[in-house]
Formats: structure tokens, sequence, C-alpha cells
């Protein structure tokens, strides 16, 4: 569920009056593969697709020989929306494919393994396909959508469910509210037959046996949402086929990475061959990283204070070569960590420090500082801008370390100083 769905979700009635920005969330770190979160579905007895999956090209052969379908559907693993209409490094087109020729199947994994896929939502590079997923194909009667999600203003979980299911549902919640169905929940009661009916009637499954089958999968989904303590089980579409059956076509699940000391099997399975590994490396330290285009590198604590520092580093004629968060407990380790990763970066031409003491002590930092500048032999321009707890003892650090370090009383010197030192 997008943001973009939270906010209608805020306009769409009486009974979706009181669901705040449930999928307002920070971002995740963990993002799981299609196949990954299928298997989670079907170990908690959630109905899903037969599947199979092919990570060496050279083995698909016989792989492939075991897995029988009356039709099969071909999907490359990447974290990319808009697989279907993508288009690889050579010149092959899609990323989903249908066939029933068992044949054709191995043809079309060999064109899509070990090549890019580019889709709307990748760099013009494109994801190397390294994992392909072989389904069998589900004749789709009618399509619903179920998601169960974490609402902060109830405290709580949120099911949000639509019988227009297999679409754009931010599209259904702006046009047509009343098809989209909210209902708090309990977080230890949890679901019971009777909430269960009551979704699957609104769902539009109505005969017994169909019905009963869609109550099983609603508590199923709901057993899963708490024992792997996600924040968002999305189920779109909730299928039922043609030959009376519900299944859960498509699933995105997003975790809270609070619990991942309870779930670390879960976390395990993360492929970070996706990821920046600049990411990679600074979450090994408990560092925030984002890559961008500029040559300032910004060393920050806090979200909203990284916006604002790149800001105004724009404001006066700067390009932000990163957003480095050191958070609320940095140790002196860290800093010094989040010094190389930036040095690393062939980019960045001047790093710029901006950190508010108010958890953190700025004589950490500045500690942090000094110990990182000496011992990476840094090359390039320091500004620091420190404020806060211990700040007049973090600057005399800084002052008697004898280093070539630029200090400012505030921000907007302190990007000014960094932006004049690139252009030096």
């Amino acid at each position: 569920m997008s943001r973009f769905l939270a906010r209608k979700l805020l306009g769409c009635g009486n009974v979706l009056k009181k669901v705040s920005q449930v999928g307002v969330v920070p971002l995740r770190h963990l993002n799981l593969l299609e196949y990954q979160s299928k298997m989670l579905l079907k170990d908690s007895g959630v109905s899903v697709q037969n599947f199979t999956m092919i990570d060496d090209v050279n083995k698909a052969g016989s792989v492939l020989d075991k897995f029988k379908a009356d039709e099969y559907v071909v999907k490359a693993q990447v974290l990319a929306g808009g697989r279907g209409k993508g288009w690889f490094d050579n010149g092959f087109k899609g990323g989903v494919h249908i066939t029933k020729d068992p044949k054709q199947v191995l043809d079309i994994v060999k064109k899509m393994f070990g090549h890019r896929l580019i889709t709307k939502q990748t760099s013009n590079d494109g994801i190397l396909v390294q994992k392909i997923m072989v389904a069998e194909s589900v004749d789709i009667a009618r399509e619903t959508y179920l998601c169960l999600l974490m609402d902060r203003q109830h405290n709580g979980p949120v099911l949000v469910a639509s019988p227009a299911g297999g679409m754009d549902i931010e599209a259904v919640a702006e046009e047509t509210p009343e098809l989209i169905k909210a209902i708090p929940l309990d977080i230890y009661y949890g679901i019971d037959d009777e909430i269960a009916k009551e979704v699957a009637n609104f769902l539009g499954f109505k005969e017994k046996d169909i019905q009963e089958k869609a109550i099983s999968e609603i508590k199923n989904l709901w057993r899963l949402f708490v024992d792997i303590d996600a924040l968002q089980v999305e189920i779109n579409p909730l299928a039922e086929t043609t030959d009376k059956k519900v299944i859960a076509v498509d699933a995105k699940i997003s975790f809270d990475d609070n619990a991942e000391f309870r779930q670390q099997d879960i976390f395990a399975l993360e492929d970070v061959s996706e990821k920046d590994p600049r990411e990679v490396d600074a979450s090994n330290f408990n560092l925030n990283y984002i890559g961008m285009d500029g040559n300032i590198g910004c060393l920050v604590n806090g979200a909203g204070l990284a916006m604002a520092t790149m800001d105004i580093i724009k404001l006066n004629g700067g390009t932000p070569a990163n957003f480095l968060d050191v958070g609320g407990s940095v140790k002196e380790e860290q800093v010094y960590q989040a010094f190389r990763i930036l040095t690393e970066d062939p980019k960045v031409k001047v790093i710029l420090v901006n950190v508010f003491g108010g958890i953190v002590n700025c004589a950490t930092i500045a500690r942090g500082i000094v110990s990182a500048s000496r011992n990476l032999g840094l090359k390039i321009p320091l500004v620091v801008r420190l404020a806060g707890t211990n700040v007049e003892e973090a600057m005399k650090i800084i002052a008697e370390s004898g280093l070539p370090i630029l200090t400012a009383n505030d921000l907007d010197e302190a990007a000014k100083k960094a932006v004049s030192a690139v252009k030096q």
C-alpha cells in the first residue's frame, strides 16, 4: 500500500476517517523477493500457486523436468515493479511471460538469466537477474484485495479490504471509496470467524464452500502477520479461481526492523546484491546511507537535519553527494566508519559535518572526527558545525587537534564554506 493510498484512505468516508497514515511509515531496510514472500505465505497455511526456483541456469533443465503445469508463468525475481513491461539488455522484452509449452519455458529462462532487466523503477542500467520463479498459472474467476497493516492512530493493526482487486488500489480508493472497507483489530484478539466471515462477504465470497475457504485464508493471513512481526501484508489479488479455490496470487510484505532479533531467519533471507554496496557497508555499522550525485559528503544525526543540510547546500549552489545519518547513539568507531565510507567515494570533494547534540554528545563526535581525519589521512576539506550537548569541549578538541578543520557557528555558514571549498 502506497503513501498515496494512505492519504486517500483518510478521505474515503466514515469507515476510514479514523485510519491514520497507515502506509506512511519509515522505509524499512528489509525487502524480500516475490518467491520469498510466497514461501512465508505457504508456511503459514495460506494458499499460493505451486512454483519452483531457478538460480543456476545450468541446472534449469533438470529443475523444470520435475515441475509440471498446464500453463507456466515465468517471472524474473528483482526488487522492482513494472517487470512485465520491462526489457533486458539483450533486447528480450518482458520480465514476466506466460506459456503452455514446457520447452519454451527453458528458452525464456535462458533469455532472462544473467541479463539486466530495465523497468520504470530501475536505473538505466537495470538489475541483474540471478533468480527466476516458474509458477503454475492460475485461472482466475474473480480478484479481490486484502491488506493487514499497522495503524499508528489505532495503536494496532487494521484490515483493509476491497472486492475490486487485481488493479490499482489507489485508484479504487479515489474513485469508488465505497468499495474499500477498513476494520480496526485488537492485536491480542485478532481475527475470529465472525470478523473473517464479515470480510469474506464484503469481498464477494458468498457460496458456502468458497466462503469457508476465504475465511480460512483470512485467518491464516492474520497468523502470518503476527508471527513474522509484519508492518504490512498486502495481497493483491486474493483470487477466486474457476475451480473454486481461494489463492493469494501476489503479496507484498513489510517488516518491522525493531523485531529483527526475533526474526533472524527472515532477515537472513535478504538479498543485498541489488543494494548500493555503500548502503550495505553503512548498515553493518548501524549507519543510514543514501548515495546521490553531488560532491559534498554530508554526515549528520537525524533525518530531519539531513534534509535541512541538503536543502541549504543546494540553496548555496552546492550539490550533496549523500545522506549519511549516524543516529542518536553514535560512538567514535561509527564516526570513523562514516568518514571511511564518505572518503571512498571519489566524487566527494568536501565533507560537511552537521550535528546537533541532543542525545548525542558533541565531544564524542569531535573525538571521532579527529581520529578519523588522522587515521584515514584525510586529504579533502572538512567543514564542521556542532551545536548542543558539550559543544564547548567538542570545539576545544577540534581546535587543539592541529588539523586543518574548518568550523562554523551555524548551518548556513557551514554550507557556504563547504561550497566555497569545492570551488577552490
